[in-house]
């Protein structure tokens, strides 16, 4: 199973689908789309995350014409789905999209081996980054936030692994990157929100609650120097070394999985709050990060941990990876709020979920959920009986991904995803007015129509996996 959210489908039974579109229906579906949208929306074989019909092109915020986007849902998630129709269908044209998507990306890798959220093909652009070749200039700072790195080295993998030598520039950013992201790995497994370099060297400690005052001491001014977990990092570092092992691309990828998988395993704090936090610094002790996260047990970091650790468990075949899941577990579901959701931060020592008051610019610590700013997941709904239902799986012999899977497409999602084509082949999407959050939150107005990096690669997903079915 893929990790990332759009990354992976399965279908209802094969009998479920008797009322399914045919097989030559599914195939014409997604060669009409992914014609349009390449045609309206690809940019050297990549792509932003949103393309307004009047040519306008926002990632976070306004793309320039010659510029695309790295982040999910932008360039690596499309170029994932790609491959997924190219497997499905056996059509090389779905290979060929896939390998100008690599090749987009290859262009803009740093000089530091890794990605930053954008890549423009103007040696002059205003977002223009220290290019490995030598076309760009500017920041030379690889990030692991937000999944920028791994989903472009992950996407990488699987390309290289689809087309071997196909693409030279594929190879060539494989092989540039793999060291550089080795070198970026701490002593103790972990690795930074991002490096330009490889990282000091530090004793290995096991994490635990500060001494001091974490409100007001502490704080280290370049916080993504330090171990991080930020925004799902478990996950995606967990998936990208995986597929390194898993494709063959890196020998020795199982130990640098294994690495980090200690590195989850000292980073559990200890009792009464055994669970993770968002961000840690030299010492192992929860730090701040940005003006509105602070030093507390994450509710949302640790349910990654624990999907990333029984990864690494079944991979590995070592159970010392499970140790950490009962008590953390047992831990947050006593903390659940009273709606059933975790929230994101749990103060150290009192446990109280702990939140954010923004007046203008500045943000103040509160217990309060009353007026929380909206541009951030305070409360998320928990996922501690799927946790447990893949412990149980680990136990008894099972295979995790059986439970982790996502829940299956049914036919009339298949049927409606079709229908949702216009004449052209193209899924619009109707902006819902400003109540309506998306990723990189771009400025639309009310009821303007734009197309969807995420939409088009979830749903030609859809189709490739429907198509599996058919041909079962």
């Amino acid at each position: 199973m893929l990790l990332r959210p759009v990354l992976a489908f399965a279908l209802l039974a094969p009998p479920s689908l008797a009322a399914a579109p045919t097989k030559e229906e599914v195939i014409e579906a997604m060669k009409r789309a992914t014609a349009a949208f390449v045609e309206k929306a690809a940019v050297e074989g990549g792509f932003v995350y949103y393309v307004t019909l009047d040519g306008r092109r926002l990632g976070e915020g306004e793309a320039t014409a010659t510029e695309i986007w790295v982040q999910p849902p932008g360039t690596p998630a499309v170029g994932e789905a790609f491959l997924d129709a190219h497997e499905a269908t056996g059509d090389e044209s779905y290979l060929a999209a896939a390998l100008r998507s690599g090749k987009a990306l290859a262009y803009g890798q740093l000089e530091s081996g890794g990605w930053r959220n954008s890549i423009d093909f103007d040696p002059a652009g205003p977002r223009i980054d220290q290019y490995r070749n030598g076309k760009g200039k500017g920041k030379n700072f690889s990030t692991l936030d937000d999944d920028i790195t791994q989903a472009a080295l992950g996407f990488l993998f699987r390309l290289e692994a689809a087309a071997p030598g196909k693409e030279p520039a594929v190879r060539d950013a494989i092989d540039h990157a793999w060291p550089r992201l080795l070198a970026a790995q701490f002593a103790n497994g972990g690795f930074p929100q991002g490096w330009t370099g490889p990282v000091p060297d530090r004793p290995v400690v096991k994490a635990s609650f500060p001494a001091y005052d974490w409100r007001t001491e502490g704080r280290i001014k370049e916080y993504w120097n330090e171990y991080t977990l930020n925004d799902g990092m478990a996950l995606t570092m967990t998936e990208t070394l995986l597929r390194a092992h898993r494709f063959g691309q890196k020998p020795g990828a199982l130990e640098v999985l294994k690495r980090f998988g200690e590195f989850l395993l000292l980073a559990q704090l200890p009792d009464p709050q055994p669970a993770w936090a968002q961000q840690y610094g030299p010492d192992m002790h929860p730090i701040w990060a940005r003006a509105f996260e602070p030093p507390a047990v994450s509710g949302r970091e640790s349910e990654d941990a624990m999907i990333a650790l029984l990864r690494i468990a079944e991979t590995t075949g070592d159970d010392r990876f499970l140790a950490p899941i009962v008590p953390a577990v047992k831990y947050l579901e006593s903390s659940l709020l009273p709606d059933g959701r975790l929230a994101r931060y749990y103060e150290i020592g009192t446990n109280r979920p702990l939140y954010m008051r923004r007046n203008g610019k500045a943000y103040e610590l509160t217990n309060d959920d009353a007026n929380l700013p909206d541009h951030y997941g305070w409360k998320n709904p928990a996922k501690l009986d799927l946790i447990k239902s893949a412990y149980r799986a680990r136990l008894a012999g099972r295979a995790v991904d059986e439970v982790l899977a996502p829940a299956p497409v049914g036919v009339a999602e298949v049927e409606g995803v079709i229908a949702a084509m216009d004449a052209g082949g193209l899924w619009i999407t109707t902006h819902g007015g400003s109540e309506e959050r998306l990723v990189g939150q771009p400025k639309f107005a009310e009821g303007e129509p734009y197309l969807s990096s995420e939409r088009f690669a979830g749903n030609l997903r859809i189709l490739a996996a429907c198509l599996k079915g058919l041909s079962r």
